[in-house]
């Protein structure tokens, strides 16, 4: 009696433990490269910013590179040709760190979103009223009151939309890792379908995962844009017309 060929997805529902692992992967490579490259992204937005030439030119130079290039390309110029500078990295006690695919992926991403992010709020703190920022300083605000207090906050309720694009672009991005022999959530598809030789079970249900978690980012940075701009939205009552005067 011939063996029952099991339903559609079934070996791939099976393997939910690796999933569940590459998906955990995948969120720590996001989480992480999204931390860190929003905290450098903040000076360095204010460096691209300066009058100085020594100072945006550089920084100009870096966002353009990692703007303007593949990030499949970033990570092959970090994990393989670091290793072209092996006895420098030694010297300096680096080696370590560039001979592991994980530190090189998180590098690349980390240096991708920050050039991406420091341009969304550059333009974003560029786009903070003037008439605000003078009001501030005819109030005697310092320097540093007016960048906390007012041009970042500012800046970013309106970089916001277009923060949530690139944070769900970082997400969806991390599949690249898996060409480094990262076991993320498409490098778990991929070890699966080689192994099955059952495409469409794993790849669509790998697709099902990073559509659900991006649209739940989505949803979350929906949420916070909607508090952030609560002040902004008019008031249910706002267009209720005016009470007419009682006849006598």
């Amino acid at each position: 009696m011939e063996e029952q060929e099991p339903f559609w997805g079934q070996r791939a529902l099976e393997a939910w433990p690796e999933y569940l692992d590459g998906t955990l992967l995948t969120l720590e490579l996001t989480a992480i490269s999204v931390f860190i490259g929003l905290v450098i992204a903040m000076p360095v937005a204010f460096m691209r910013l300066s009058k100085n030439p020594f100072i945006w030119m550089p920084t100009y130079g870096y966002m353009f590179f990692f703007r303007g290039t593949p990030l499949i390309v970033q990570i092959f110029l970090v994990y393989y040709g670091s290793g072209q500078f092996v006895s420098e990295l030694r010297d300096w006690g680096l080696w370590p760190y560039f001979r592991e695919p994980y530190f090189c992926a998180l590098l690349t991403l980390i240096l991708n979103t920050t050039a991406y992010t420091a341009e969304i709020l550059r333009g974003a703190i560029q786009a903070v009223p003037y008439g605000e920022i003078e009001a501030a300083k005819a109030v005697g605000m310092s320097r540093w009151k007016q960048i906390t207090r007012l041009i970042l906050p500012k800046a970013w309720r309106i970089g916001l939309p277009a923060y949530s694009n690139e944070v769900v672009f970082l997400f969806q991005s991390t599949s690249l890792v898996s060409i480094i022999t990262l076991m993320d959530l498409t490098g778990v598809a991929r070890k699966l379908v080689s192994q099955t030789y059952r495409t469409y079970e794993n790849l669509i249900l790998a697709a099902v995962i990073y559509l659900a978690i991006s649209y739940l980012i989505f949803f979350v940075f929906k949420v916070v844009e909607r508090r952030l701009t609560a002040h902004l939205r008019q008031r249910p009552d706002a267009t209720a017309p005016a009470p007419k005067p009682q006849e006598a």
